[in-house]
């Protein structure tokens, strides 16, 4: 899950937002797409998740909802005069260019209660319910800091148990004895100057059988999601610090400046410079949740 983690760091900008929701009666809130991840928790009651062109979900007490690339929906009562009680919440996204894992996940993913699962995710969704109920010293940290341990123990869920297992592409890869190995070693030590033969070894193919696995699952040649990764960690420096472009460059593997600026702008469209200044806090998290 080292890889999970790192795209989920590299990707979200800004700081995540949630709250807590309180129903009764007739009701439906509306939720406009955006760029990022968006998730709903029902603490208590029911209601109906309502995506265009999909079935209506009927959602009961502790089931969850994430839409991993912000489509638009909308929660409603399900008939019943009963209170209904949710835990909304929002990660805003690098909009430049998602990562593949994303892409490749459902728009929907629902996470049904069941008797004695999800401990780690009731685990922290207790502890997040009481700082937003009653947010004691601290609370600015702790918030941010377990909305993203909420998103990664519910992605980490999904992953593990149906549909997740029998899951194409990224997430097929990520939990491949072989090519989740290889996407381990890109990530832990990205600067290596790595080889497809390396890699191979590594996760226990040949060079041939190996690259055919990787780009089948991954979708696209193992060098390649390489230099793609490198220049994703480049775009967060150029989001997150100061560094200069040298810096920037060298941290990202390169050995000049211009090098870096060149692949950055094929990968992303623009120079690292524009970029960086481009880069602006977007307020549409807390719009969308209500």
């Amino acid at each position: 899950m080292d890889v999970l983690s790192d795209v989920i760091g590299a990707v979200r900008t800004g700081r995540p937002f949630a709250n807590r929701e309180d129903r009764r009666g007739g009701w439906r809130t509306d939720f406009a797409a955006f760029a990022g991840i968006g998730f709903h928790l029902v603490l208590e009651g029911s209601c109906r998740m309502v995506t265009p062109g999909a079935a209506p979900l009927v959602l009961q007490a502790g089931d969850v909802v994430l839409t991993p690339r912000g489509t638009a929906h909308a929660l409603t009562d399900t008939g019943l005069d009963d209170a209904t009680q949710l835990l909304c919440g929002a990660y805003q996204l690098d909009r430049s260019r998602l990562h593949p894992l994303l892409t490749d996940l459902p728009e929907v993913i629902h996470l049904r209660a069941r008797a004695g699962g999800h401990p780690t995710v009731s685990a922290v969704v207790g502890l997040l319910g009481g700082e937003l109920t009653a947010p004691g010293l601290g609370a600015d940290a702790a918030i941010p800091s377990l909305l993203d341990l909420l998103l990664l123990f519910l992605l980490r869920e999904w992953l593990t148990e149906e549909p997740g297992r029998d899951a194409a592409g990224w997430c097929a890869a990520l939990t491949d004895p072989a090519i989740g190995t290889a996407l381990r070693c890109l990530h832990d030590d990205p600067l290596r100057p790595w080889t497809v033969e390396e890699l191979g070894a590594r996760a226990g193919l040949s060079r041939a059988a190996f690259s055919r696995k990787f780009t089948a699952l991954v979708g696209q040649p193992p060098m390649a999601y390489l230099t793609y990764w490198r220049l994703t960690l480049g775009a967060r420096l150029l989001r997150e610090t100061d560094l200069p472009l040298p810096s920037v460059a060298q941290r990202c593997g390169y050995s000049s400046p211009f090098a870096f600026a060149a692949a950055f702008k094929r990968e992303h469209g623009d120079s690292p410079g524009r970029y960086r200044s481009r880069h602006q806090a977007d307020d549409d998290i807390q719009n969308w949740v209500g």
